[in-house]
């Protein structure tokens, strides 16, 4: 016979704890009680994988030989003849001979599966011991079920342990049966044809268990590596992540929607050090930063922090601030994206980026000095060249209509070059010098707007406003105004047909947002991106001969950022521009004069 394949000396658990997780996560009746003896069948079950070969072999014999034991010392007072009857005291002393037999036998040196001799045999002893007390006890033939559970759930083979459950009980119940033929009473045929088929059943329904206890196992340990393998992958990811961030020199800064940081690298902690005072002991909050404004002096309010506007929910790109003080100030260029999350994409958090753009800063203070200087050093001689010229052409001297044409087309280019002189030292001072104070917008439109009805006269165009009034705003009234006058002039000048020119102002959640459209020739995209850009001129406007060399918007957007806002463009060819320039609002007051 062909041995069985065993793995245990003992009966495993018939739920291994980890199938009895899976199991009970599935049955949601079942979980509050599952809760509650999981840590009692844990117990159980580490204590019972601590027991010797032996130990364990005697745990699985004891409740059979606990009830034997029980009917052996009842047996004198309850049913004195049992002890005469020979069969009776084999079957007894053959179950206390089994049990010391678990602690004898050195189980640990024989063949795997030897020790499931034991729950054959207890069969064997439960025949003799019913049949001697069958006149007594008819119904120890239940008793079975202990062996049967035993071998059921052990790793002997299906097949044996099936066939061992039918017969075993079949043997116990069969001696009585015949010898009450021909006529055996109902009691022996229930004994004879149910009980077996109820303990094979038992059998079945143990094997079947057992095999989803295995499955569910399985399933937990097939899941278990998965999450391993993707906790490892996971942390592969991270720490590629953590090398690349602290690899780039752009500090990062990852925030939750309550401003909680997320992540941050190691550029970021450098940007932060270089913002921390120098008397600070604690680490410093993000408001106690010593962040200033573009004018490197005045500190940065919380609400107008790069990570403050953030979490706020703007998005934002090209936001430069100044990060500490002294000769360590660094200009640090900013930029924003929100983070979705959700069936409703609600606002999860953003992501924060900081540039150091110091070295560039001043590379283009460095040129705009350059430009300021050359400018006026350009000044004095332009002035005497026009001078002379004005006097020479105006004067008494009698010139040929030749050389006349001649000084004619210089004195043209004097003044083009001229002005050209007066709108490069106007682009240094506006980086240079701006002066914010609470200012009324509306008054600035209504300037600007009567300073160019003469112009919108001479070219047909229809001014129209919608500011209300006051509109206070941090800023700088003579720039600003400045700024209007060439965004007014602009729309003017490029609606050679004629057309109407709208300025619009409103309060939009603490900022001013005031827009500037025409009805004119508009752009392309790929002008408007390019629109702000010094000496930069349409296709269309050169085309037109419009005069000008391409430098108001560049003055006029410098001007806007040095107010903290921004300045955009839409436009379409044909069909008119519009300028957004966003400012920040001050609150109002009541009795108060910009």
């Amino acid at each position: 016979m062909r041995r069985p394949n065993f793995r245990f000396y003992a009966p495993p658990p018939l739920f291994p704890e980890s199938a009895r997780n899976d199991i009970w996560s599935v049955s949601p009746q079942t979980k509050d009680s599952a809760l509650t003896e999981q840590p009692l069948l844990r117990t159980a079950a580490r204590i019972f994988r601590k027991l010797t070969p032996r130990a364990r072999v005697a745990v699985c014999e004891l409740p059979l030989t606990l009830v034997v034991g029980g009917l052996f010392v009842s047996a004198p007072a309850l049913w004195p003849n049992l002890m005469q009857n020979g069969l009776f005291v084999t079957g007894i002393l053959m179950h206390g001979i089994l049990f010391l037999s678990c602690f004898l036998v050195p189980w640990e040196r024989l063949a795997p599966g030897a020790s499931l001799a034991i729950p054959v045999l207890d069969l064997v002893a439960l025949a003799f011991t019913r049949s001697g007390a069958y006149g007594s006890l008819p119904g120890l033939v239940v008793l079975a079920l202990f062996p049967v559970i035993w071998l059921s759930a052990s790793g002997m083979r299906t097949r044996s342990s099936l066939i061992i459950s039918f017969l075993g009980p079949l043997i116990i119940a069969l001696p009585p049966f015949i010898s009450h033929l021909p006529k055996p009473p109902s009691s022996d045929m229930f004994s004879v044809i149910v009980l077996p088929l109820v303990m094979f059943a038992v059998a079945v329904t143990i094997r079947l268990s057992g095999s989803n206890a295995r499955i569910q196992q399985q399933r937990v340990r097939q899941r278990d590596q998965a999450l391993r393998q993707l906790l490892a992958a996971s942390r592969d990811r991270e720490m590629l992540l953590g090398t690349i961030l602290d690899t780039i020199d752009v500090g990062i800064v990852a925030v939750d929607s309550k401003g909680e940081t997320l992540l941050t690298n190691n550029q970021q902690k450098e940007f932060h050090r270089v913002a921390t005072p120098s008397r600070s002991g604690a680490a410093p909050t993000r408001d106690e930063l010593l962040i200033f404004g573009q004018d490197r002096l005045t500190p940065l309010p919380p609400e107008k922090s790069p990570t403050q506007r953030a979490v706020q929910g703007e998005t934002y790109s090209d936001y430069l601030v100044w990060f500490g003080a002294g000769a360590e100030q660094r200009a640090i260029s900013t930029a924003a994206r929100s983070m979705k999350y959700g069936v409703d994409e609600g606002f999860g958090g953003a992501v924060i980026v900081f540039r150091d753009v110091t070295d560039v800063v001043q590379a283009l203070a460095a040129k705009d000095e350059l430009v300021a200087n050359v400018s006026h050093e350009f000044g004095s001689p332009l002035t005497s060249i026009l001078g002379n010229l004005d006097l020479v052409l105006s004067g008494d001297e009698k010139l040929s209509d030749r050389a006349r044409t001649r000084l004619e087309v210089a004195e043209r280019n004097a003044e083009r070059l001229r002005a050209l002189v007066d709108d490069l030292l106007m682009s240094a001072a506006a980086v240079e010098s701006i002066h914010l104070r609470r200012t009324d917008v509306a008054g600035l439109v209504e300037n600007s707007l009567v300073s160019a009805h003469a112009q919108a006269d001479f070219a047909n165009v229809g001014l129209v406003a919608d500011v209300p009034s006051p509109l206070w705003a941090d800023a700088d009234p003579l720039r600003l105004g400045q700024a209007l006058d060439n965004l007014v002039s602009n729309a003017i000048k490029y609606s050679p047909g004629g057309g109407r020119v709208t300025v619009r102002a409103a309060r939009n959640d603490g900022w001013i947002q005031l827009e500037v459209q025409d009805t004119g020739m508009g752009m392309t995209t790929e002008e408007t991106e390019k629109i702000f850009t010094r000496f930069f001129r349409t296709g269309a406007a050169r085309q037109a001969a419009i005069p000008g060399v391409g430098l108001g918007l560049s003055i006029t957007k410098s001007i806007v950022e040095r107010h903290g806002g921004s300045i955009t463009c839409t436009s379409k060819p044909g069909r008119g521009s519009t300028f957004t320039v966003s400012l920040p609002a001050t609150p109002p007051q009541e009795n108060v004069k910009a």
